[in-house]
């Protein structure tokens, strides 16, 4: 197997870095990408600022990789998604060159020979990962170890609070959205309603507040599932994100003027469209009508159909690697802010297979590209052989200022310290990321 490369799916951040780290190390690494370009995710919400700065968006080995190219790294602002990618995103995959392959989607990944069933002679095998190209042939790539860092984007979260769609939620699809809008002026005059409670609502709400100063006749609802908006402005001046609390601090004041209208306590049970828009019902009996445009913005989730032939880890309740939920589990708690987790962490049954990024939180709000920086360090340490540098911690996150758990519904939810603002999404996925 040595000769094999060590294979990461997804060029986005995390990938990229991951592959930036191996080749520091004299490891082969082959970044199979299913998009055309670097940060193809980005790209799709490259109109949304980011939270964190610039310093914050570089990984290390990333950062020597590019240097040495004559690269300058931006050293101040808050840049966009966009921007993410055309000053540091691409520049990396081009120094990366041809260990990036475009237009390939993995379909699956297992041990040459062996199903998820069979046992014997397993860990020596190495990975297959099946694939197809861009003109939808199909193909097998051997690799000695797996990273998989294709994230989250593509599997938003349904407007339906059980987690499926509601009822009419897929026919009524033309006039439902999962992602920030950029330009919002075709709503001047419509009722728009936002579900959710997490950054990517929060910005949404705060870009349809703009249009409808302007616009009276604009109408803007958010419906919240929790029971209270006591906990959603984030930790204020106890966050060490200056403008991650600025997000917080924009909704409380749009809804304190009244162009906002909040919700509490509705959660989606039904959407009707008929002639007069779209009408959305709660599981206890509550409507909202004359609806014409519903932002369904509630979290996203995991892909792990790729991984079923794998012995893999996750957590019953977030889908996130079982070896960081505890840690994550905004039902438990959310002291002040998450530890850096890495290869010990993030270990698999499958022995050198590591899940990196965003999708190693699986459904949990609080990742950061910090965090995935990090992960992807001690992995790559890790598969280096260098087990004392992937043992070693070289990160310490940035406090959020909210403690106290998120998972209750009701006014009073419970948490390991009491009832100061709870969990709200800490960004680098694709909602007004860090």
């Amino acid at each position: 197997m040595p000769e094999s490369p060590v294979v990461i799916i997804g060029a986005g951040p995390q990938g990229l870095a991951a592959a930036a780290h191996l080749t520091e190390r004299g490891v082969d690494a082959l970044v199979v990408e299913r998009g055309t370009g670097p940060g193809a995710a980005v790209s799709e919400w490259g109109h949304v600022r980011l939270f964190s700065a610039w310093p914050e968006l570089i990984d290390a080995a990333a950062r020597r990789l590019l240097e040495r190219t004559g690269w300058d790294a931006p050293d101040r602002g808050y840049p966009t998604g966009a921007e993410w990618v055309s000053r540091y995103l691409q520049p990396l995959a081009d120094a990366l060159g041809t260990r990036i392959r475009y237009g390939t989607a993995v379909t699956g990944i297992a041990r040459r020979g062996r199903d998820k069933v069979v046992d014997s002679g397993r860990r020596s095998q190495p990975f297959v990962v099946h694939a197809t190209d861009a003109q939808g042939r199909d193909e097998r790539i051997v690799a000695r170890a797996v990273i998989d860092a294709s994230g989250t984007w593509g599997r938003p979260n349904p407007a339906g609070a059980d987690g499926f769609p509601a009822v009419g939620e897929t026919a009524a699809s033309d006039r439902i959205s999962y992602r920030i809008p950029d330009d919002v002026s075709s709503f001047a005059g419509a009722h728009v309603v936002v579900v959710g409670a997490g950054h990517s609502a929060t910005h949404t709400v705060l870009r349809l507040s703009e249009l409808a100063r302007r616009d009276g006749g604009t109408r803007i609802t958010w419906l919240l599932r929790r029971g209270s908006t006591a906990k959603l402005f984030g930790g204020g001046d106890g966050d060490e994100l200056a403008e991650r609390a600025v997000l917080g601090t924009r909704a409380r004041k749009v809804i304190e003027t009244g162009v906002v209208e909040v919700i509490t306590g509705f959660r989606v049970a039904e959407i009707r469209d008929d002639a007069a828009g779209l009408t959305i019902l709660s599981e206890a009996g509550g409507e909202i009508a004359g609806v014409d445009h519903v932002f369904a913005l509630t979290g996203f989730r995991p892909d792990t159909g790729i991984l079923r032939e794998l012995r893999i880890d996750l957590d019953a309740s977030l889908d996130a690697v079982a070896g960081i939920a505890s840690e994550i589990d905004p039902n438990i708690h959310s002291c002040g802010s998450v530890s850096a987790t890495g290869a010990r962490q993030l270990a698999q049954p499958e022995q050198d297979f590591f899940i990196v990024g965003a999708k190693s939180y699986g459904r949990a709000p609080t990742f950061l590209a910090l965090t995935g920086f990090e992960q992807v360090r001690s992995v790559a340490a890790h598969l280096a052989g260098d087990s004392e540098a992937a043992a070693r911690t070289e990160l310490v996150l940035p406090d959020t200022g909210v403690c106290g758990g998120s998972g209750d519904f009701g006014e009073d939810a419970g948490g390991c310290c009491g009832s100061a603002p709870s969990l709200i999404q800490l960004g680098a996925r694709p909602v007004v990321a860090g």
